[in-house]
């Protein structure tokens, strides 16, 4: 069957690999074919050939794992030993061996959950990253009356701001160096602020700090701290952005003088979540068509990759579809 691979930084190679059989599958897991596949912010640094922290990443010079580092896919189920999928059931959610790039993907099948038929293979992948959201925002409590800040305005930050707004945010800020002010107010952002955090933070206004400021950027450092700067007295941050260092340094004078609070977590009952997400989208069936910007087919990962690799204002979401 065929899989890709990364064999150097920033490049795929297919190949072929055995076919999964109903007998590599453990306990609740599912054995799904390939529909399609989002490409993620956290999927960027091993494709440029940053060395993660997933077991069997061990290549010389990329990872060299089958089907790594896709982790949100759409398929139909084709073997199964959980008991909430059956054969045939078409399933969105977490490639947990973050190997969705391959035609058959061994998954666990509590990460899986079944989608409005409505939708695409290449919407309904996008339900993945909304569960991830929704279930952040759960984390914050109402959202109702209060300035939210989201920075970073990709694909994750811009569906933290639409769903901020949904659920009642006052105000959205959006900050980003990539020009988003086409897109902006389709994803309930306010007010646009094209600049870097540090640059953003160092020209607030004590009456414009946000109440919650969400740090959706990720894979580096710096970006905490200006959130935490950035927060208003008593306010929330809520670190999304996927951490590729084991210490961050923060100001705990800030933290305590301004009484604010850092959240952070995973995304944990995920078969809820999924199902959460398909919900929301049935109720604001616009959000789906203006998110998944660009498609791509099984044959053009690589152009997938690149064109994910590269600022453009128009871009949201990627999807890789058969």
């Amino acid at each position: 069957m065929w899989a890709y691979r990364l064999v150097a930084p920033y490049t795929f190679e297919r190949t072929e690999i055995p076919e999964k059989t109903p007998d590599d599958l453990g306990d609740r897991q599912v054995l799904v074919r390939f529909a399609a596949a989002g490409v993620c912010g956290s999927d960027l640094p091993p494709f440029r050939g940053v060395r993660g922290k997933i077991p069997g990443d061990r290549g010389p010079s990329a990872a060299e794992m089958p089907g790594f580092p896709v982790h949100e896919i759409v398929g139909e189920v084709i073997a199964s030993r959980h008991r909430g999928h059956g054969i045939g059931d078409r399933v969105v959610g977490w490639a947990s061996g973050f190997d969705g790039l391959m035609e058959t993907v061994v998954s666990d099948g509590d990460g899986l959950a079944p989608y409005d038929m409505s939708l695409s293979p290449k919407h309904a992948v996008a339900l993945q990253p909304l569960a991830c959201v929704l279930y952040a925002l759960e984390q914050l409590g109402s959202l109702r009356g209060r300035h939210v800040a989201v920075l970073g305005q990709g694909s994750i930050g811009l569906l933290f701001s639409y769903a901020a707004k949904v659920l009642g945010a006052r105000h959205v800020t959006g900050v980003d160096p990539v020009d988003r002010d086409a897109i902006a107010k389709e994803f309930g952002v306010d007010t646009v602020v094209r600049a870097t955090s540090d640059r953003w933070v160092s020209h607030l206004e004590p009456n414009d700090r946000p109440d919650v400021v969400i740090e959706a950027v990720g894979h580096q450092v710096a970006t905490l701290g200006h959130a935490i700067e950035a927060a208003a007295d008593g306010g929330t941050v809520f670190y999304f952005g996927v951490a590729d260092d084991d210490s961050y340094p923060i100001s705990m004078r800030t933290m305590l003088r301004n009484n604010l609070t850092l959240k952070s977590g995973v995304t944990r009952e995920r078969r809820r979540m999924l199902t959460m997400a398909n919900d929301f989208v049935r109720e604001h069936p616009e959000l789906l068509p203006a998110y998944v910007t660009h498609t791509f087919g099984i044959d053009d990962v690589q152009a997938a990759f690149d064109l994910a690799c590269r600022p453009a204002p128009d871009r949201v979401k990627i999807v890789i579809s058969i």
